[in-house]
Formats: C-alpha cells, structure tokens, sequence
C-alpha cells in the first residue's frame, strides 16, 4: 500500500507534550514526520484548475519539485534521539562485559564493538532523519505544501512532492524581481515598407524550415513586462492562475526557497546544496512535463520538443529557441542559440572551402612543382631520409605526395585563409547582434546577476574553520575561506596542470621517436609492398595513434579539471563553472593542439643538413618534411582529428554510453524489453525521472565546440573541408544535444543569463 499523506505543523507544546508521556526507548507519535496527516488539504487556485501536468494523490495540485532521500528498511527499528542511543550503546557493551566476566557466554555471538559501531551507523541515519525533518517542517512555515510517497515501485527511495501555492509564487516573484507580461501591449514596429515586405518574402520563402511550435507570421504586438509585485496585480492578467506561472518558473521559484531555507537547529545552517552533499537528501529536480513516446501521450512542450527539435528528421528546421527558453531556461536557450548561429555561420565557409579543394583537383595537373618531381627524365637522386638502414631514394617516388599536396596548398589557399579570418569576425559581430536580440525578446535587458547561493563543499569548508575557531572573539564570528586557505590547492593546483601539460609535450615526443624508429624499421624490411609505402605507412599511423592518445587523455584531463576546481573550494555555482572551463580549455587545448603545432611550426626546422644532422636522445636524427613541405602531414593529422574527435567522442560517446548503461540496468532487473516497457508504463512522473541521468552543466558542451572552432580558424589553410566536416558534425550534435536534454537528462533548473559566460572569452 502507498504511503502518500499530506502534513501541518505541530506546535511545539503538542509535541513536548507527548514526549513527556513516552517511556524509555519508546517515540513520540509526532517523531516520524512531526506533523499530523491532513489529506483533504487544497489549494486555493488548483480547486478548480484543469490539471496541469504531474499532481498530487488529490489530482489537483501539481508537483513543482522533488526530493528524493533514502527509505531505511521496514524491520530496522529507529531511535529518533542521541541519547536514547548512546543509551543503548552502553547498555549493551556493560551487559556484555558483565557476561564475559562472569565467565559465562555472550548472549550474542555478535562482536560488541561491531554492534556499537551498527548503533553509531543508525545515529547517523538519525541525525540525517532528524535535519530532513526539520528542514521539512520550515519548508511548510514558509507555505510550501509536502506530499510523501514511501511505498512506491522503487524500493529504498523515498519521495517529497513539493507544491507551491498561490501566494507563494506571489511573493517570491516580487522577491525574485521575476519579469511577468501585464496587460498592456504594444506594436513592434517592422520599419519601411521595404523592409518589412523583404521580411515578409523571407519568412514565405524560408516557411518550410520553420518548426510548428510557433504561428508562422511575425507577431507585431508584444507584451509589456515588469517585475512582479503583490500590491499591482491588477497590472497583470491573472484570468488563468493556472498558467500565469509556467512550470519553469514554478520550479525556480521552489528551487530560490529551498536553497534559502535553512536547517539552525544543527550543528550548522544549511540549505538544500548542503543537504544533498550531507546525503540527506540524495537528488533533487522539477519534473519533465509529461512523456514523450506512444499515441496516447498528452500534448505538452515536451513532446513538441521532441517532435519538432530532438528528432534527427527535422535536422534542416530551425530550432524553437523560444520554446527551448521556455522550458529549459534562458542559459540553455543560449548555448542552442549560439551553436544554431554557429552551424549556419559554417555553411559559407564549407562552400568555400569545398570550391578552394575542387580548385585544387582541377589545377592538380598543370602544378609546376608537381610535374617536375614527377618528371622521370629528372633522375634526382636524395639524401637517405636516416642513418644506416636508409639508402638513397629517387625524387620521383615522391610524386603522388607532391600531387596530393596541391590539392591543399595551392593559391586559392591564400584567399581561403584571408576568407576565413574575415568569417570569424563577422561570426562574432553576428552573435553579439543575436544575443542582444534575444536578450530584449526575452526581458533580459534590466537583468543584473546576483550573487549565487554558496555551494555545499563551500559551507561545509567554512562550518570546520568555524569549529576550529569556537573561542573567537564576537566580532569575529564571521567566518569565509580567504586564500590562504585555499593557497595549498592553489599550488597543487598549478603544479598538476604544469605536470599533465609536460605529460602532453611527452607523448608528442614519443610520437616523433615512433616516427623515426618506424621508418627505419620498415626500410629495413624484406617485404616490397611495406618498402614501397613507407611515408603513408608512417602518417597514417602516426594520427591514428595521436587520435587515440588525444580521445583518451581527453576524458583524464577532464575528470583532473573538475578534481582540482572541487580542491579549490569555489563560493558560487558560477565561480565553480567558470574555473573549471578555464582548466578544463587549457588541458584539453594543449592535449588536441600540441600534435598540429609541432607539424605545423617546429617540424623540418630543427633538421641540420648532410653530414652535420641533428639527434635526439643519442641516435636518433630528427625527422624531415617531404619535398613539399609538411603541410601535406599537418593535413592528414587535421582530417583524422577533427573525425576521430567528433565521431568517436562527441558522437559515438554521447550515444553509445547512455545506451549501454541502459542495457546494464536491464541485465540487473532480470526483464526482457517487453517487460521492461511494462514496468515503465506502471511508473509515475517522478519514478521515471529518478531513472534519468543528472543534469552536470554545459561545460562539455562548449568544450566540444571550443575545440573545433580553434581547428576551422587556427589550421584551415592546411585543410579547406574542415569548416564542411564541422557543419555535418554540428548538424548531428544539436539534434543530439537536443534528445539528451529532452530524454535522457533530469529537467534542468531554468537559469536567466544575458550571455554564454566564460565560454564568450574563450571564443572571442
């Protein structure tokens, strides 16, 4: 049977006056939840509402948050107070020292150390009960209303439903400065007659690529917006409470109060972020509005993003940004934004970095350079390319390299560079248009960042100095982490990244003496077929062997960046983002780059001449670029990255993990697909989104498209169809990105931001 009641609270003479009436080791009728049931509580505006998504038991108030926190097992027996266990500790530890020493047998065969130690482990869970009850009960004195559901289909987890009444939503509006549409409108001027017939002919033309989430005209009213406040409702169209407040919204609203409110009874104060580092509380999230999959699914902004954004079909449609915003939040709705304009940026670019390549297939023949290296009537004899197992070699062997360079490195590649320095700054000009648009469609122009919430690693730090410092004087009280306290993880910090960035400079080094050692080796050969093909042989190995080392290193370098932001203790959520793209750029900038710098800038010119050479590490001679420079090597080692990394790491990664962790979770339930399929039918909204993967942040997601803009700008001249195989990846990963988000991921907390953060600095 379901446990799923609703609670008051309980003053505390009630509650004090029952536990005078309670006996030695017995609980008080109010220590389990301290409240009493009251199922027929209803809120004022959802009495009469339609149902709006996920609800309570009463199919009225809809669920705005959850909180999840484990459920001890049925026959385990609870002590809701220290000293009622601490009692019982003794007591049995006496017990059985007077039975050793009586010389009789322990009642129990049970070590008493290991039965204390389970005690000490059933205090802590105590304690956990204990601040979960409190911060409960505060939730309610702040008008939140609370639904518990123990006995549902997943075993050990407990579930609390939040609700945010009416008034609620009220006052942390105006307390949150929330922007809401009053009933005033205006018009938005189109300008001249012209231009809005242009526009009017664009949006015809362009209709078909539109999604079918918004009315395909233009809107020439616009509601006027202003902050929230109790005592102008009048200003505001409150005809549909219901709706007045979206269920992002509702959900940032109950997120602001639970960070706020605090547990003061322990030890320390604390909200939610320290409740869920504590493990109090093991996850906390708004629900998905409904599903997704099956005819009968109800029509919600969910399975119109999924529809119309997250389905690989529609890949040539724009994307609903507005309805992105509106359900996942103005941060999320950005980071789409701009890889959207991103993607469309590249379309230029790819065209004329195809017709520079084709150039180069229709010139191949009459390259002078080339024909003269092909030109058997030559008779160049070469300079052995290493000592002792390398014999002269004829300058015409070289010719299908020499002809495969040209294709790259011909004169259109001068107007392709020139190109594409114009492109990015035209690309950043274009976002920054974009952006400020979107920041005034958006009600985002007035909008200042405050300082976040701090994080739990943060209160936790700040509550130890604390209780180092209990004989402080009065007006020290207040207590923070300065630098000092951080500066050990500082200099770890640093040294580590130093550390890893040499371990990068290394493996590039062993590359270069893979290089050297192959090629004498295959010289060596007996084999024909291996001495004919000796340059492509030792190319071609060599990038597949740095692709591997740069994909592997990369996912090191990542879990390294979040490990030391984590060491350095930041304050805010923000100042957690923002220091761990900076680490995670820097090594993972040096791991993709350092490879294509080497090629590109150092290779060939640390070489000597004949008779004086130059060698590293004893015998080995520095290897050579070919005849036609090493531009040829820079771009097999630009192709075999930039596809490696996209469809191996962003691609195959991002689709391929979370399906194999599903198959894991399928081999553990003993259930076949059917039944599987089954049991997801039977589950409730805040079931199956416990079953989701949580939401960690875009910072990989930028990371991903940091790296490739640095190899379409930084390196194109050596390979024009870089920006083509950037937009076919960018194409695959917004529809991507878009399904995680939609089916995989937790509904996100809704974040307002006027920008891309940290990620702008990096880029621009």
């Amino acid at each position: 049977m379901r446990r799923n009641d609703y609670y008051i609270p309980v003053s505390g003479e009630e509650k004090a006056a029952d536990f005078g009436n309670t006996k030695d080791g017995g609980v008080s009728k109010y220590s389990k939840y301290d409240s009493i049931p009251l199922n027929s509580l209803k809120s004022d505006e959802a009495a009469s509402s339609p149902k709006q998504g996920p609800t309570f038991q009463d199919g009225q108030r809809r669920v705005d948050y959850v909180l999840t926190y484990h459920v001890q097992k049925p026959q385990s027996v609870r002590r809701k107070t220290s000293r009622f266990a601490d009692y019982r500790i003794l007591r049995s530890l006496r017990r059985s020292l007077s039975t050793m020493r009586s010389g009789g047998t322990p009642p129990s065969k049970e070590d008493p150390e290991i039965a204390a130690h389970k005690h000490r482990l059933d205090y802590h869970e105590d304690d956990k009960r204990f601040r979960q009850t409190e911060f409960e009960d505060n939730l309610r004195e702040v008008g939140l209303e609370l639904e518990k559901d123990e006995g549902n289909k997943i075993p050990g987890i407990g579930f609390l439903k939040i609700h945010a009444p009416w008034n609620v939503l009220c006052r942390e509006a105006e307390f949150m400065k929330l922007k809401m549409p009053t009933k005033k409108v205006y018009e938005v001027k189109q300008g001249s007659n012209v231009v809005e017939r242009i526009n009017l002919f664009i949006h015809k033309v362009t209709a078909p690529l539109h999604p079918k989430v918004e009315p395909n005209r233009p809107q020439n009213v616009k509601h006027l917006s202003h902050p929230f406040s109790r005592e102008k409702q009048h200003l505001f169209d409150l005809s549909d409470r219901a709706s007045f407040f979206d269920s992002k919204t509702r959900a940032s609203i109950v997120y602001e109060v639970l960070k706020r409110t605090r547990c003061t009874k322990a030890k320390y104060t604390m909200g939610i972020t320290s409740l869920l580092g504590n493990g109090v509380y093991t996850a906390a999230y708004p629900l998905h509005d409904g599903d997704v999959d099956g005819m009968g699914a109800e029509a919600n902004d969910r399975k119109i993003l999924y529809e119309e954004w997250a389905s690989y079909s529609v890949f040539y449609k724009y994307q609903p940004i507005g309805l992105i915003r509106k359900y996942f939040g103005e941060k999320i709705g950005l980071y789409f934004a701009w890889l959207g304009v991103y993607t469309q940026m590249l379309i230029p670019a790819a065209i004329v970095g195809v017709i520079v390549f084709l150039y180069g297939c229709a010139t191949v023949d009459n390259d002078i350079p080339s024909m003269e290296i092909c030109d058997a009537r030559n008779n160049i004899t070469m300079c052995p390319l290493c000592d002792r197992a390398c014999s002269y070699w004829k300058l015409k062997t070289a010719c299908g390299t020499a002809r495969a360079s040209h294709l790259f490195d011909n004169p259109a590649t001068v107007f392709f560079s020139i190109f594409m320095a114009l492109w990015a700054t035209m690309f950043m000009e274009h976002w920054k248009r974009r952006q400020m648009r979107l920041n005034y469609i958006w009600d985002l122009t007035g909008f200042e960042e405050e300082e976040d919430h701090h994080r739990a690693e943060y209160e936790i730090q700040v509550m130890q100095k604390t209780l180092k410092k209990q004989d402080m004087s009065p007006k020290d009280k207040k207590v923070k982490l300065t630098c000092t306290d951080r500066a050990p993880a500082y200099m770890m910090g640093l040294f580590i990244m130093l550390f890893m960035i040499g371990v990068t400079f290394a493996v590039v080094f062993g590359v270069i003496l893979y290089r050297i050692s192959i090629r004498a080796a295959l010289h060596m050969s007996s084999n024909p077929t291996a001495r004919s093909n000796i340059r492509a042989t030792v190319k071609g190995t060599a990038a597949v062997i740095n692709l591997v080392i740069i994909i592997i290193m990369d996912e090191v370098y990542g879990a390294v960046a979040r490990w030391l932001t984590v060491l350095e203790v930041p304050k805010t959520d923000k100042s957690f983002e923002e220091r761990l793209i900076i680490k995670t750029f820097v090594l993972k900038f040096a791991n993709a780059f350092s490879p294509i710098v080497y090629l590109a800038f150092f290779r060939g010119r640390m070489v000597g001449r004949p008779g004086d050479y130059v060698y590293v590490i004893g015998s080995y001679r520095m290897e050579e670029c070919a005849h036609a420079g090493c531009l040829m090597e820079l771009c097999i080692q630009l192709c075999i990255t930039m596809l490696g990394k996209q469809l191996i790491q962003n691609n195959l990664f991002e689709i391929g993990i979370p399906k194999i962790k599903k198959l894991i979770r399928r081999r553990k339930s003993d259930m076949d697909s059917q039944q599987q399929e089954d049991y997801n039918m039977t589950l409730e909204r805040h079931e199956k989104d416990h079953f989701l993967g949580p939401f960690v942040g875009l910072s990989p997601e930028y990371m991903e498209m940091i790296i490739q803009f640095g190899m379409v700008t930084l390196f194109v001249a050596s390979f024009p169809l870089a920006p083509l195989f950037a937009l076919l990846n960018n194409i695959i990963e917004i529809r991507l990105d878009a399904k995680k988000f939609v089916t995989e991921v937790r509904r996100p907390i809704a974040a307002r931001a006027k920008d891309i953060g940290t990620a702008s600095g990096i880029i621009f």
